[in-house]
């Protein structure tokens, strides 16, 4: 489907939207897609191509990620070609008796590591965990596993609640101690979890502490330990808080979207903010500016969503009133093409207008 152009999301904002349109649907008579494509992850090439890895759900909710070629029409992204599956659910944290899969990929490269990072959900049922993959060419991937939060010193555990919404960052921070770091955004879940053990099911309840809604957090691997083994991106440890839902269109929770884009201003995150308008969840996109150096500050965040359900593949689908980013390309003249996961069953894109310099309207931490 060709793009095409569409009204702003909203005028008179620091980051505006305008749609390009849906680029990738369910294909007729594919098993693998029979209930929608959605949520890719996106990353550039060498050779400059732009490839998506999208999440394909196969008939009862059984996801794999599958690979695929963005083609254009001129600067505009228009469909995609489809080159098979990059992931397929085979380990004991992404599958099993009652079922599992792999979703809602976010890829981001490394150059550091020279390789691409794929962070993704782990979904063993009743318990989504945050998988770490890595590659050198985007075809052939090697998991790493899943993520292991060090205890917190208030003794939390976040190993022992689900896991949503990971996103590494591709260039080196600082963690709350100064230590030259990899850090990655990700959002524990505040619900009930149930582990079927041999002698019964047992319930998790979630460490959340006074939390009852669901935030963005980021968690540090030291460079060092990371270079030294590729595996320690799964080690995981001083863990902060970085956003809490704050307006009405943010109410139910606040997620990470597609990794951090780094600008000369800080770091650019598109992130997805729940509310419950009339009883039903609605998704929207927001758009917010953290630090280059210590992320877990918040420089700015855009006070009305920039994208948010209104077209009617936003809002009929799998579930109905989504916009779900993953993936982001920085394109020339201040512009972000994002890639979004449209009603959880066909894939859209939007391009947003970056403002020049840090919007003025500042968060009160500052």
């Amino acid at each position: 489907m060709l793009g095409y152009n569409m009204p702003t999301a909203a005028t008179g904002l620091d980051f505006a939207a305008t749609r390009l349109g849906v680029i990738m649907s369910p294909q007729v008579g594919q098993p693998h897609e029979a209930w929608g494509v959605l949520n890719p992850g996106g990353a550039r090439t060498a050779d400059g191509s732009m490839m998506l890895f999208p999440r394909l759900i196969a008939e009862g909710n059984y996801s794999r990620i599958g690979r695929a070629r963005v083609c254009f029409n001129g600067e505009i992204p228009a469909g995609v070609e489809r080159l098979g599956v990059a992931l397929e659910p085979h380990e004991s944290y992404e599958v099993n008796s009652g079922g599992g899969g792999v979703e809602d990929p976010r890829v981001v490269y490394v150059p550091l590591l020279k390789r691409y990072v794929m962070t993704y959900t782990a979904f063993v049922p009743y318990e989504p965990r945050v998988a770490i993959a890595v590659s050198s060419d985007l075809v052939t991937w090697r998991r790493l596993g899943v993520l292991k939060f060090e205890i917190m010193a208030d003794g939390r555990d976040l190993n022992a609640c689900g896991n949503k919404d990971a996103a590494l960052f591709a260039e080196v921070v600082s963690d709350p101690e100064g230590v030259p770091s990899f850090a990655i955004l990700h959002r524990p879940t505040t619900r009930l979890h149930f582990r079927r053990q041999h002698d019964g099911t047992k319930v998790i309840q979630p460490p959340s502490g006074d939390e009852t809604r669901e935030n963005i957090w980021i968690s540090y691997m030291p460079v060092k330990a990371v270079l030294a083994d590729v595996v320690s991106l799964t080690a995981v440890r001083r863990h902060e808080r970085v956003m809490a839902p704050e307006q009405p269109w943010e109410a139910k929770k606040v997620g990470t979207g597609a990794p951090p884009v780094r600008l000369n201003y800080g770091w650019v995150l598109t992130y997805h903010a729940v509310s419950a308008p009339d009883g039903h969840l609605r998704y929207s996109m927001g758009a917010a500016v953290l630090d280059g150096e210590r992320p877990s500050r918040v420089l700015y965040r855009s006070p009305l969503p920039i994208l948010e359900p209104q077209e009617e593949y936003e809002r009929n689908g799998l579930v109905n009133e989504v916009v779900f980013p993953s993936a982001t390309d920085l394109r020339d003249e201040g512009a972000l093409d994002v890639y979004y996961g449209a009603a959880d069953r066909v894939i859209a894109a939007a391009r947003v207008t970056l403002p020049g310099k840090l919007p003025s309207v500042a968060m009160r931490q500052l």
